[in-house]
C-alpha cells in the first residue's frame, strides 16, 4: 500500500512538510510506503475549465506536476495533502494545483481513503481545512479522522516540533489512514463498491 503526500507549501522543507514527515512516519511504521510530491515554489496555472481532460484524463498545462500527480495518485491507495495558512486559506499555488487535479478527474480518486493537514502561525487554521477538505468530500473520497482538526502551529520547523498536541494529531492521523487502508483492503474481495447512479446535475438557472 501506498500513500501520496502532496507538500503545498512553496518551502520544500519548512513547516508543513515537517507535519507531513510527521504522518508518514507512522504510516512507514505501518507498512505503508509513502511519497512527499512538493509542489514547488514557480507559478501554478489555475483551472480554465476547458474540458480537454475528460477527453484525455490530463491537463492541458504541462509546466508544472499537475500531470505527473495524475498518474502518482491514480496509482496509490491514499492521499493526504498538506499547506501552510495564508490568509486564513490554504496557498494559491495548491488550491490552483488541486483544481486541476481534480476536475473532471475526481472519479480516478474515488474510495481512496483521504486527510488534509494545515499549519499556521496563529489562525486561519479551520477555514484552510475546511477548504482542502471540499476536494475529497465532492470526490467519494472518505476523509481519515484525528484526535482533533489537522492542523499545527508554529513558524518554523523546530516551532512546530514543540507543538505536542499537533504533532500527536499528526501520528494519530497516520495510524488512522493505516488502519483504514488494511480495512479498505481486507474488504476488496467481500464488500462491493457502492452501486452508483447516473450522475445528476442540477442547474439553479432554468429555462
Amino acid at each position: 500500500m501506498k500513500v501520496l503526500m502532496i507538500n503545498g507549501s512553496p518551502n520544500e522543507k519548512g513547516c508543513t512538510y515537517t507535519a507531513l514527515s510527521e504522518v508518514a512516519g507512522q504510516l512507514n511504521q505501518q507498512g505503508v510506503e509513502t511519497q512527499i510530491y512538493h509542489i514547488g515554489s514557480g507559478a501554478i496555472a489555475g483551472c480554465i475549465n476547458c474540458g480537454k481532460c475528460a477527453k484525455t484524463g490530463y491537463c492541458i498545462f504541462n509546466e508544472d506536476g499537475v500531470n505527473e500527480c495524475i498518474d502518482l495518485l491514480s496509482q496509490a491507495d491514499g492521499l493526504v495533502v498538506g499547506s501552510p495558512v495564508y490568509y486564513a486559506a490554504p496557498t494559491g499555488q495548491i488550491c490552483a494545483f488541486l483544481d486541476r487535479l481534480f476536475f473532471l478527474k475526481s472519479h480516478k480518486y474515488a474510495y481512496k481513503p483521504a486527510a488534509a493537514i494545515v499549519n499556521c502561525r496563529r489562525g486561519g487554521a479551520s477555514a484552510a481545512y475546511d477548504r482542502l477538505n471540499k476536494y475529497f468530500t465532492i470526490s467519494s473520497m472518505p476523509v481519515v479522522p484525528s484526535q482533533y482538526w489537522n492542523s499545527t502551529h508554529g513558524f518554523t520547523p523546530e516551532q512546530i516540533r514543540k507543538d505536542g498536541e499537533g504533532m500527536q494529531t499528526m501520528r494519530t492521523l497516520g495510524r488512522n489512514m493505516a488502519w483504514m487502508l488494511k480495512c479498505f483492503d481486507l474488504a476488496k474481495d467481500q464488500v462491493p463498491l457502492p452501486e452508483k447512479e447516473e450522475r445528476i446535475s442540477t442547474h439553479f438557472i432554468m429555462d
